[in-house]
């Protein structure tokens, strides 16, 4: 498997992987969709992503980008796998990658986002496996029932 970072030729096999994910929302599908076309602009410094290329296929991503008026913060902004290769790797493969490009940009911090639902209960503790710990919760953020859930790694 090739960890490598995005390149025009995976514009259209990631919005096909986007958009297989079953964790997604459709309007969560379109904002993951649209930062491709961002990242893959020239000039672009907001966003990077990685892809993991599996025998010329993709099978996972990782989106990620400096957090606005800090100082070596980042975000994860996104991160799949295509659901055949869940459990084989693909995601460590891919925060590892973007742990090593962040630590090379002298990152000192990643923050993550996601959500208190069962559904992402799966996220979470891959994120747990991967040494992020929850820094805060945001109680119904989402909607009712569906608290923000704020995870940090310290580089």
């Amino acid at each position: 498997m090739d960890i490598r970072p995005i390149e025009e030729k995976d514009r259209e096999p990631l919005a096909a992987l986007i958009r297989k994910i079953e964790t997604f929302s459709p309007q969560e599908v379109e904002v993951a969709i649209e930062l491709v076309g961002e990242a893959l602009k020239s000039g672009n410094t907001d966003y990077a992503i990685i892809v993991a290329d599996r025998a010329g296929q993709l099978v996972g991503y990782v989106c990620y980008g400096p957090t606005p008026m800090t100082e070596d913060t980042y975000d994860l902004y996104w991160i799949a796998s295509a659901t055949e290769v869940r459990g084989q790797g693909v995601g460590a493969a891919l925060v590892s990658g973007m742990e090593g490009d962040l630590r090379r940009r002298n990152g000192r911090l990643i923050r993550v986002e996601t959500s208190a639902t069962e559904a992402y209960g799966p996220t979470r503790g891959f994120y747990a496996s991967m040494k992020y710990g929850e820094e805060a919760r945001i109680r119904d953020f989402y909607k009712v029932g569906d608290d923000l859930i704020i995870l940090t790694k310290r580089l």
